[in-house]
């Protein structure tokens, strides 16, 4: 649901329109994140529980990656016209001692972003020595431009009529620090039998962000299926091979994080069925950092049981 490109692309890609976003943002958590492999479940329950805890080790793995969210350092909105960068006092400032005092200018003109380095300033694109100003972002760019200082990584996201710099640094303490993700025990009898139902005409559901950016996005159907002696169903949206669940319950605020998680659903089959694994809820990215802009779950997807299973709340940012 939200920007794609890759896996988080390895960076993320500037969004054109807000359903580009949405679409590539599915796309990479769903990659980079979540990972791409599929475990069917087994009868015996120790060989489910080990597919579960490698699928989780590989979820970690990526989100220690220099694609993943544990390195994100700042993320600044930019005015129109000419913005610094650089150290304290600029209009972007990245992280003390990270750069000197100017580091260069960044210009935002009629939805188009580029960058001049200042004199003598080490910025690089691909390893090469920025020697002249460079556009970073535009409706026609074919790929994102990432700029890199040092351990520092900055490229443009595009939030509605917002224009940003996100930021990531290889050396964050944040990344250092991060001991890993607490979890339920894996439990078989989360993972439950659903059968997607597919609007007859076109549809959108209206998906809110941290921002207080509302979009509306094209409804794959709404999983439907029995969980706990109670009739549970979720809109989700779709990318690729999978479906895209965004879901509240009572367990947000306490042991799971309080916006919600994401939980990430194969294609039915061509009986109209598949699996939901809720062992595989996961924290969005903002439970990680202060610098994403994640979305929410609609008011449908809020659901009045206890979901014990998959990702607890991490310590936060």
């Amino acid at each position: 649901m939200l920007t794609t490109s890759q896996r988080m692309e390895e960076f993320e890609t500037p969004a054109e329109t807000p359903t580009k976003y949405y679409r590539q943002f599915v796309l990479l958590w769903l990659l980079a994140l979540v990972g791409s492999v599929s475990f069917r479940r087994s009868e015996n329950p120790s060989v489910y529980k080990a597919q579960i805890d490698q699928w989780h080790t590989e979820r970690i793995t990526a989100l220690k990656k220099e694609s993943g969210w544990l390195n994100l350092a700042g993320l600044f909105w930019l005015k129109e016209g000419d913005n610094t960068v650089g150290g304290s006092g600029s209009a972007v400032a990245f992280p003390s001692g990270k750069t000197p005092a100017h580091l260069g200018t960044l210009r935002l003109k009629d939805g188009t972003v580029s960058f001049t380095s200042a004199p003598r300033a080490d910025v690089r694109v691909d390893g090469k020595p920025l020697t002249e100003s460079v556009t970073l972002f535009s409706p026609s760019l074919a790929k994102p431009v990432v700029l890199q200082h040092g351990s520092l990584r900055w490229f443009v996201i595009k939030r509605g009529n917002q224009y940003g710099i996100r930021l990531r640094d290889l050396e964050s303490a944040r990344l250092k620090s991060f001991r890993g993700i607490d979890r339920f025990p894996v439990d078989g009898a989360w993972q439950v039998k659903a059968r997607l139902n597919v609007p007859d005409q076109p549809k959108t559901i209206a998906i809110t962000d941290v921002l207080g950016l509302t979009h509306q996005q094209p409804l794959a159907g709404t999983l439907v299926f029995e969980l706990n002696g109670s009739a549970v169903r979720l809109d989700a949206v779709g990318e690729g091979e999978k479906l895209f669940v965004l879901f509240a319950d009572p367990t947000n605020g306490h042991e799971t994080y309080g916006a919600g998680r994401f939980l990430y659903v194969d294609k039915p089959g061509p009986d109209g069925t598949t699996i939901v694994d809720f062992n595989k809820s996961i924290n969005p990215p903002c439970a990680f950092t202060a610098y994403a802009t994640c979305p929410l779950p609609p008011k449908q997807n809020r659901l009045a049981l206890r979901i014990t299973a998959g990702e607890k709340n991490t310590e936060n940012h």
